[in-house]
């Protein structure tokens, strides 16, 4: 892969392999059980730049290419908690991303830069108990009050949604106008009438995701981010990120099943000879590892794009879309090479399962995707970023 990744890039690559052998691993069967990431960890990313690779050096960024994001990205699937992950990468590239691109000089001074430490941690609020995947459907109201906003409604599945300093919300500020009538806040946790309820999930255990309540939450006017009613085509355009982050996840979660099961089978002793040995097995190992190489290949090519200022959003839902399939099969396929003891959690794979059972659902269901997908590839239908 090297038409991908420099010497540079393979030094980061091993000095972050390393920082998170030595500061995470230690810390995730704690963190997996109590579901709640100590804040320290946050602070050592931060020390180390690890969440400031894409962004700007003015707020404390590195302004790195984008394939350093995804090392940050393969290898924090290797430590084997979708969790954990998914809150450090769902602070760097949800809530930030908004930050950095609609947020004003001095709404980057005050959240951007301290996210960039790890002082402060963010979430992105969208998805809504009765929305789900339609983000047009939300209900959640910001009306003008003189100088301020009042925020009432609720999201839920939100990432980070109980720990988090502060929140990126989106909002119907002229409901009438449907998905043309939606806005962008940031607001600080404290304000009076947020209120979190932590959700318990199958997968995903070391993270807090949480239900939010807004009962007339009230923010200055300041608070608003970019344009008034471009709200739906700012979240628009960030899910091609999104969605190619979810399918360089799914490659990376899969590569390192993959390589445990192959290393297990390798030891483990049936009929008198290494189970590794056996042909059923062995095609089965061959085939996920090819699809799952393919993937991984058109995630890298889809990031390069990426990288050079394309809108990529139907190569990275297609991204999305098949990455998560193939490593839901792995997930399942590699838990049965293991027989009984791919069913007991003191096994790794048992929680890759459950992990890797999400890619499939959140950041917008396969069923979604491929609906996107068929008015792009049947009605010719093409996608403009907002900004």
């Amino acid at each position: 892969m090297s038409v991908y990744f420099t010497e540079e890039h393979d030094f980061f690559r091993k000095s972050f392999k390393d920082f998170l052998q030595k500061e995470v691993v230690p810390h995730i069967e704690k963190w997996e059980k109590t579901g709640h990431i100590e804040r320290f960890i946050w602070e050592k990313f931060g020390e180390m730049g690890y969440f400031g690779i894409n962004y700007p050096e003015q707020y404390g960024g590195l302004d790195l290419d984008l394939f350093y994001t995804v090392i940050f990205l393969e290898e924090l699937q290797k430590v084997n908690s979708g969790g954990f992950a998914a809150a450090m990468w769902a602070h760097a590239y949800l809530a930030q991303t908004h930050l950095n691109k609609e947020g004003n000089h001095e709404q980057k001074e005050k959240y951007l830069a301290p996210s960039i430490t790890g002082e402060k941690i963010g979430c992105l609020c969208i998805t809504e108990p009765f929305g789900g995947s339609d983000v047009s459907g939300m209900r959640t109201t910001a009306v003008k009050k003189g100088n301020t906003y009042v925020i009432n409604g609720s999201k839920t599945f939100i990432t980070n949604g109980v720990y988090s300093d502060y929140l990126i919300v989106a909002a119907k500020t002229s409901p009438e106008l449907g998905n043309k009538g939606i806005s962008i806040f940031v607001m600080d946790r404290d304000t009076p009438g947020i209120s979190a309820t932590k959700l318990d999930k199958l997968g995903w255990r070391a993270s807090d995701t949480g239900e939010i309540a807004f009962d007339n939450v009230e923010i200055p006017i300041e608070n608003l981010m970019g344009e008034e009613n471009k709200g739906f085509p700012y979240i628009m355009q960030h899910f091609a990120l999104e969605r190619l982050i979810m399918g360089i996840n799914s490659h990376a979660r899969s590569e390192w099943a993959l390589d445990y099961t192959i290393e297990y089978m390798k030891e483990r002793v049936a009929f008198g000879k290494s189970i590794s040995k056996f042909q059923a097995l062995r095609h089965r190992i061959a085939q996920m590892a090819s699809e799952n190489e393919m993937c991984k290949t058109f995630n890298y090519v889809t990031a390069q794009r990426l990288d050079q200022g394309e809108y990529v959003v139907k190569e990275a839902t297609m991204s999305k879309l098949i990455s998560t399939k193939v490593a839901d099969e792995i997930a399942y396929d590699c838990v049965q090479m293991l027989g009984g003891y791919g069913y007991m959690e003191e096994y790794p794979l048992a929680r890759n399962l459950r992990d890797s059972r999400l890619g499939p659902i959140g950041g917008g269901t396969s069923e979604i995707l491929r609906e996107i997908i068929s008015k792009m590839v049947i009605e010719g239908k093409n996608y403009k970023p907002a900004t």
